[in-house]
């Protein structure tokens, strides 16, 4: 892998780490602020808390596993020099 194409790769993998985050943020106001006129309770705890905080937990070991699936590559940032 040449160095041009190893620092587009780790752009790539800013880039989607900072999409992952701000759909985790757009996710916790949603499932949080926007469950807040819900009279349900579960376990004597209104619903916009368990989507607010379990649910965005989940979500966003959904987002991490995506990206390690779909995202993020392994490689070596060190030169490497071909010895031919």
């Amino acid at each position: 892998m040449k160095q041009s194409d190893k620092f587009r790769q780790a752009n790539r993998e800013a880039v989607a780490t900072c999409v992952g985050t701000l759909a985790v943020i757009v996710f916790w106001c949603l499932a949080g602020f926007g469950l807040a006129n819900s009279e349900v309770m579960i376990c004597s705890t209104p619903l916009w808390v368990w989507g607010g905080c379990v649910g965005t937990w989940i979500f966003a070991c959904i987002v991490v596993f995506i990206l390690i699936k779909f995202v993020f590559k392994d490689f070596s940032l060190d030169d490497e020099e071909v010895a031919k």
